[in-house]
Order: C-alpha cells, then sequence, then structure tokens
C-alpha cells in the first residue's frame, strides 16, 4: 500500500463538510436584507480580492527566511466577506528532512490539528482559507502546490487560495506576494484525473491556464503605518539640527552585482534538462503504445481475413475475441508534469528578463557622464 501524501493527509484533518439538515420551521431570527450580501452564508459572492495582514506578511517573510526547505508551507486563516477573502493569521507546518513520506505526513496532520485545537480555545481565527508557500526566482510550479490547492478547492469554502512569496525578490528588497487559485478548466481535468493529449485540447489547458491570479493587496494598522512613517523620517534634536532616521536608508538598489544571473541561467538549465527528460520518457511511452496497437490492428485484420475465407468456404465465421486480453495496450501517459516543467521554465525564463533589464538599466546610470 503506498504512502499518503502530505497533501492526503492535510485533507484528511481538515473539517468535514456537514450534511444538508432536514428543512424543518426555523427557529431562529431572519438574516436581514441590508447584512444577507455582507454575511454570504451561501456563499454566492464570489471572491474579488484578497487581503494580507501586515501580520501574515511578516510571519511568511520569517518562515521563508528561517527554513531550511526549499519551498516551505504553512496555512492561512481568515475569513472571507463580501467577496474579500481576509487573511488575519497564518502559521508554519513543520518540515522533516530525514523521515519518510508516510511519518511527516502524519506529523504534519497531528500539528495542524494541535494548532486549529489550540487557535479555537482563545478564541482565534481557526478557519482555513488556504495556504501560502515561498519559491525562488518566480518557478513555484510543482505536484505539491497543486495537489494541495486541489484538496482546498474541493473541500474549503469559497475554493480557498495559495499564495506564493517570492523569496529572491525580498532579497532585492521587494517583498513579492501573489494569489492564485485552479482555474475551472484544469480542475475538471484534474478530477478526472485525465491529462491526456485529447484531454488538454478539449479544455484548451496549457501551462499558463492551470493557476488564475487574483488581486492582492496588504492591510495594515494604521497606528503601526504612523508609526513606520515616523521611525523612518530624520528627527530634530533641542538645537533645531536634522539627525539620522532610527532606520538607516537602504542603497541595495544601486548594487551593480550581477551573481543572480548567473543563478538564474543555472537554473533555467537545469529545468530545460528536466523537461527535455520527461518529454523523451512521453516519447518512448508513446512509441511503446503505438507498437501494441499496431499488434492488436494487425491480429484483427488478419481475424477478419480468416473469417472471411471461412464465410467462402460454408463455414462458421471465427468467434469475435477480446483483443485488449491479448494485448495489454498501456493507456496514454499523463501531460502535467510536463506542463509543470515548462511553467518553471516560464518562471525562470520572466525572472531573468525582469532582472537583465533592471540590470542594464543600472548599468548605464553607472557610465552616464563617465564618457565610456
Amino acid at each position: 500500500m503506498a504512502a499518503p501524501s502530505m497533501a492526503a493527509a492535510l485533507a484528511a484533518s481538515l473539517p468535514a463538510p456537514s450534511a444538508a439538515p432536514t428543512p424543518v420551521a426555523p427557529t431562529y431570527e431572519a438574516i436581514p436584507p441590508s447584512m444577507s450580501t455582507l454575511i454570504d452564508v451561501e456563499a454566492e459572492i464570489s471572491l474579488e480580492c484578497v487581503q494580507l495582514d501586515g501580520l501574515v506578511v511578516s510571519k511568511i517573510l520569517k518562515h521563508a527566511c528561517d527554513s531550511s526547505s526549499s519551498s516551505p508551507i504553512g496555512l492561512l486563516l481568515g475569513i472571507d466577506l463580501d467577496g474579500v477573502l481576509e487573511v488575519s493569521n497564518s502559521f508554519a507546518l513543520p518540515y522533516h528532512s530525514g523521515d519518510d513520506d508516510d511519518k511527516s505526513a502524519k506529523s504534519v496532520a497531528r500539528y495542524q490539528a494541535s494548532m486549529l485545537r489550540s487557535l479555537k480555545e482563545v478564541q482565534g481565527d481557526d478557519s482555513i482559507v488556504g495556504f501560502y508557500q515561498a519559491s525562488t526566482l518566480g518557478a513555484f510550479f510543482n505536484q505539491n502546490l497543486i495537489d494541495l490547492q486541489a484538496i482546498h478547492q474541493d473541500k474549503l469554502r469559497h475554493g480557498g487560495v495559495v499564495v506564493v512569496h517570492d523569496v529572491s525578490q525580498t532579497a532585492r528588497g521587494n517583498a513579492s506576494f501573489r494569489a492564485f487559485r485552479l482555474t475551472s478548466a484544469f480542475q475538471d481535468a484534474y478530477k478526472k484525473s485525465n491529462f491526456s493529449t485529447a484531454s488538454l485540447a478539449s479544455h484548451q489547458l496549457t501551462f499558463s491556464s492551470i493557476l488564475e491570479e487574483l488581486p492582492l493587496k496588504i492591510h495594515t494598522n494604521p497606528l503601526l503605518s504612523a508609526f513606520l512613517g515616523e521611525f523612518s523620517s530624520p528627527s530634530r534634536n533641542a538645537l533645531g539640527s536634522s539627525s539620522a532616521s532610527a532606520i538607516p536608508p537602504s542603497f541595495s538598489v544601486l548594487d551593480l552585482n550581477s551573481g543572480g544571473l548567473t543563478k538564474n541561467l543555472e537554473h533555467i538549465v537545469d529545468a530545460l534538462d528536466n523537461y527535455r527528460n520527461e518529454e523523451g520518457n512521453l516519447a518512448y511511452l508513446s512509441r511503446q503504445i503505438a507498437r501494441e496497437r499496431a499488434k492488436a490492428d494487425n491480429y484483427v485484420a488478419k481475424r477478419k481475413e480468416e473469417s472471411a475465407a471461412r464465410v467462402a468456404q460454408g463455414l462458421a465465421p471465427l468467434p469475435e475475441e477480446d483483443v485488449t486480453r491479448l494485448f495489454k495496450i498501456p493507456p496514454e501517459p499523463s501531460r502535467l508534469e510536463s506542463m509543470l516543467q515548462l511553467g518553471q521554465v516560464d518562471a525562470y525564463a520572466k525572472s531573468l528578463a525582469e532582472t537583465t533589464s533592471t540590470g542594464l538599466v543600472k548599468m548605464y546610470a553607472a557610465t552616464a557622464g563617465s564618457g565610456v
């Protein structure tokens, strides 16, 4: 028996949807019409925006910085009101590098249930609205993210979202957060577990149509914004002269170091190698399927000729046989992994284009007026 994945273990710890009760005479007060759209009891209002609290942003940044995993994952907690998914809290999920998949998945599920129970005891937000994942150079396409988001969209109210944080952008002084969810076309193909060529063509699926992006904004306390503004502005002493601010200015944007380009090119080469290997495996399986089908077709044609010859001699035709029992034709392989690899290549290429364009501007600015 195969070991359960982390996505399956997390799904098992999610609250099961309650069955619809038998209609009886209501004993509660009806919701006023003015509040019906705001409360959205029936989840009829579709999500239009994702709002992250400043606390959530700080937690994600700290987790991405301290984690030993290349793609740390955590859960988002909050509520959706009037089409806005308000994420008010989050917590990181543990990462066990040395344990096997079964032990690690069970440990993560126990930790998740314990955290939700503790939050409920202190009357904190304990409603899961999605999860977050940190990535490098904008490349976040992987099977684990797809599986976990598919489970969330199947079980959570409004489907939940995945917030992707780019660590490389943060290192350059620009915190990057993006919110995604699976498209309806991809969900339909995922539920059928069919990613053959015909299915991709019928659903019009490419790597760019797997996820749809939602607008994301960050909400902070006005008092905190005022404090940070005062903290970063220069102050005046008793003599009237201005002194430096408590937060020193950052000159990281003027750094001309191009070391990130080398790392980005290495990632692109590795991603292209992985994609080429995957395409080679698909080509081998396709040739194997074609050979088996050719054998089956030749056998059927030969049986038809023999049956026609027997009928011409006045004999009974040969009985029909189930070809699938004689020839084991493998099913067409899934092309999902190939699409995800293409998504990785595209993400690395876009990150490289952004980095190089910014680097060229810095180079021109550095050489301006020097006569070079």
